[in-house]
């Protein structure tokens, strides 16, 4: 036993943190960034609050003069921004990072240093929206920020940047936590644990994760295009000069509709997590789930305009996606008749967790069947912009996510802090959030049918809407005070509750069988899966864990080590190495920072200092990764030998560059959808508004980029590597100054949004282009330090992956920009 506790020591040390500032900065511990993910969003989430009660305050009674127009302007649209992008997708992130290793057996994420770069991310953005409240400059137009009250004529100030830019910033961090979580779900699991043997929550995160992949680009597009028209008067949403603001829409939504569903489903994943678990059975209906959340998400992409019946799109349109929004009825419908189904068959305990699973089934299921009013169209057009859709979101988003979350975190409270809480408080703070929430948002519902606008800051007395608004003022303010006991009730309970050891919940999934709280590396052993509920089989499976039963029981060479399996049968193919802590994901972010903010006051010449920093940084971040020779498998335990990543044949790196070329791939589709949107209803007949001598420039860009891909492939098994890498980076240069004379020679993109797009087109071009070349520069270099060989290939594979993308975005390009007639 001495030895063991000794090889425990050991781990502590390799898995630690430093103390003190440095520890606070450098730290890359899913469980560290996952717990300040969800406490940064907790904060939000009170400031959003406090905005709230000042809307409550300001139209509680009629012509009420506690907020002027611009202040109630300025506090709506931050309160919505908080809560969407400050609160709700962070906290799904945070809580995502900390749960997801522990209930799939591994030690940590894939990419540790990306969760950390995607938190700074996050709060550095956070900040800059927080500093336009506290000055007086947030965003005034909405939390959707519709053109064209967003463009310069109607917003003038740093408003509208402000909002641009930190959302941005912002959603950097969704993007990579998305690709952090898929490959993660596919590549580090127990051994054993195939793809029918996942836990469901697993199942959820990384359907969530996909959804985010494909939905946050065209979000990021939209931002980039308004900024760019902000900045520099391209007219990309200037009906005058060809564009149209719906476009604006029309890029929101195919981000902003499936975004409710990104919200919603890791609550359902915590239902169907924490409901069986006191209920006292297995979760009915496994496949079913999985089959219908796998719907879920790609239905959600197909509804956007769903928001949009009011805008006057074509009938065929309305009828089309009034279907598809109550298609999504059905795979909602599976999900909640499982969950019935699962406490009809067991014998339901009532904890706090349940309390809120209950009011959850409650509000949902009524959002839900306003949802089905509004995706009515006659209905939708009565009801659209109206206080009744104010109360259906709220009772779609609250009842969907915020009442699992709170069951969530009355569940895994005592495996986070290890201590437990006052159940006097527990049940208070339920009963005044659940009568508070239906006090506030029921009568939303009847002052939206006697005709409330949405966003009006005051309201004569005459139009009968004064006795209404006033009970769900009282009911938001009941709504506070509840949340204010629940804040409460943590804090003692983390502070002076009692101790709460080891599986208190008698629950079936990997995260219970540990230490509570949890070490810094989770498991000292890792596990084995034979069935989807490993402890039923296995109720000793901690004690065993701890003795070193599993696999990697001891420490390598100061290594933190945990295992890489077959993305579909689960069976061990790798050891991943992962790295300690590091300042370099802070740096990066602040490196970034330096680029919004330059940005945001118009100074552009540092923006440029702010990208070089960045691209400083990312080639540092790479070229510590990796080894300078051809390591032989090494013993796993159980007599099995594995090798190290560097050398395996699908390290989790060659799936983390394919999907994030996946999310570039949706945000240069989104790119083209706007092109062929705003040519459509150009004044001229095609988007070729380039002359002649910049297409065939344009011809030779597409030309070089063929001979990059080509070469970038050939490295991969060709002898002469370094030559092959040289020509790929210079075929590459060579397509980027095509670009560059091309978008020389093509007419002012202020001229027209033709013109506009396709300078766009052309940038994004020469950005990719551009990094191509960056990255045969690194590729060269690496090789030629003997970071690379036919086994040690990561970095050729990626390269050879960008470079093929690179050729066939420039080829659909060229189709565009390029008239049949050259």
């Amino acid at each position: 036993m001495s030895d063991r506790k000794e090889i425990l020591a050991k781990f502590d040390r390799i898995w630690g943190s430093p103390p003190g500032w440095r520890g606070v900065l450098s730290a890359v511990n899913h469980s560290v960034i996952g717990v300040r993910f969800m406490i940064t969003a907790g904060v939000f989430f009170l400031i959003g609050g406090v905005l709230a009660m000042l809307i409550r305050a300001q139209i509680a009674t009629p012509d009420t003069n506690f907020l002027s127009p611009d202040a109630y302007a300025q506090v709506f649209t931050m309160h919505g921004v908080i809560m969407m992008f400050l609160f709700a997708i962070p906290m799904i992130e945070g809580f995502t990072l900390y749960i997801l290793p522990k209930i799939l057996g591994a030690r940590d994420l894939a990419f540790p240093m990306l969760s950390a770069f995607g938190y700074w991310c996050y709060l550095f953005g956070g900040l800059i929206l927080l500093g336009g409240l506290f000055t007086g400059l947030a965003p005034d137009g909405g939390w959707f920020m519709y053109t064209p009250l967003s463009t310069r004529p109607f917003s003038p100030g740093i408003n509208a940047d402000i909002w641009l830019l930190g959302i941005t910033f912002v959603e950097i961090s969704a993007v990579c936590f998305a690709v952090e979580i898929m490959t993660t779900v596919l590549k580090v699991r127990a051994a054993g644990m195939a793809l029918h043997r996942m836990p469901i929550l697993a199942w959820y995160l990384w359907v969530t994760a996909a959804m985010m992949l494909f939905g946050f680009p065209p979000l990021i597009l939209g931002s980039v295009l308004l900024e760019i028209q902000r900045a520099f008067d391209w007219p990309f949403f200037d009906p005058e000069r060809g564009g149209d603001p719906l476009l604006w829409q029309h890029l929101f939504w195919l981000f902003g509709h499936p975004e409710v569903y990104i919200i919603f489903l890791p609550g359902a994943g915590i239902v169907s997590t924490v409901l069986p678990v006191f209920a006292g059975r297995p979760l009915v209906g496994y496949s079913w789930i999985v089959v219908a959340l796998i719907a879920l998400g790609f239905l959600s992409f197909g509804i956007w305009a769903h928001h949009m019946f009011a805008t006057g799109i074509p009938h065929l349109s309305l009828a089309f996606f009034s279907a598809a929004s109550m298609l999504v009825v059905i795979p909602t419908a599976v999900q909640i008749f499982a969950w019935l189904s699962t406490l009809l068959e067991g014998r339901p305990k009532l904890a706090p967790p349940m309390l809120y699973i209950y009011g959850f089934l409650f509000v949902f299921v009524l959002g839900g069947l306003t949802g089905v009013m509004v995706a009515v169209v006659p209905f939708d057009l009565q009801a659209h912009d109206t206080h009744f859709v104010v109360a259906h979101l709220h009772y779609v988003l609250i009842g969907g996510f915020v009442f699992p979350i709170l069951a969530g975190l009355y569940y895994w409270f005592p495996h986070i802090t290890g201590r437990g809480r006052h159940r006097g408080l527990t049940l208070s703070g339920f009963l005044l959030i659940f009568f508070g929430f239906n006090l506030t948002f029921l009568p939303m519902h009847l002052t939206g049918l006697l005709g409330m606008p949405r966003r009006v800051y005051t309201y004569e007395a005459d139009l009968g809407w004064g006795a209404l608004n006033l009970v769900s003022s009282i009911g938001g303010f009941v709504l506070a005070f509840g949340f204010a006991l629940v804040v409460i009730d943590i804090i003692q309970g983390a502070l002076y509750g009692p101790r709460a050891r080891g599986n208190v919940w008698s629950a079936t999934t990997f995260d219970w069988p540990m230490r509570t709280p949890p070490r810094s590396y989770a498991f000292a052993s890792l596990p084995r899966v034979d069935d989807r509920d490993p402890l039923t089989r296995t109720p000793d499976l901690a004690e065993r864990l701890l003795a070193g039963e599993g696999y990697l029981a001891e420490p390598r060479e100061g290594r933190r080590e945990t295992l890489g399996v077959h993305p579909i049968e689960g069976e061990p193919d790798q050891v991943l190495l992962l790295p300690g802590p590091t300042f370099t994901p802070i740096l990066t972010a602040l490196a970034a920072g330096v680029f919004f903010l330059s940005f945001l006051f118009g100074a552009y010449p540092l923006a440029v200092i702010g990208l070089v920093g960045v691209a400083a940084m990312a080639w540092l971040w790479v070229w510590r990764s990796g080894a300078r020779e051809d390591e032989e498998p090494v013993a796993i335990g159980h007599g099995a030998y594995a090798p190290i990543h560097h050398v395996a044949a699908d390290p989790p790196s060659y799936w983390g560059m394919a999907f994030f070329l996946m999310a570039n791939m949706v945000f240069f589709g989104s790119l083209v959808f706007g092109a062929l949107y705003i040519g459509s209803g150009a004044p001229v007949s095609s988007l070729a508004t380039i002359p002649p001598l910049g297409a065939w420039a344009t011809s030779v860009a597409l030309g070089g980029a063929a001979l990059a891909a080509f070469a970038s492939w050939r490295a991969l098994t060709a002898p002469a590597r370094e030559v092959w890498f040289a020509a790929s980076g210079f075929a590459a240069f060579i397509a980027a100054v095509a670009l560059a004379v091309a978008f020389a020679l093509a007419p002012s993109p202020t001229g027209s949004a033709s013109a506009a797009t396709a300078g766009a087109l052309l940038l994004y071009g020469m950005l990719q282009t551009g990094l191509g070349t960056y990255l045969c520069a690194f590729a060269l270099l690496r090789s030629r330090g003997g970071w690379i060989s036919l086994k040690r290939a990561v970095v050729p594979r990626a390269l050879a992956l960008w470079q093929a993308y690179t050729a066939a975005v420039i080829a659909v390009g060229w189709v565009i920009l390029v008239p049949p007639s050259l």
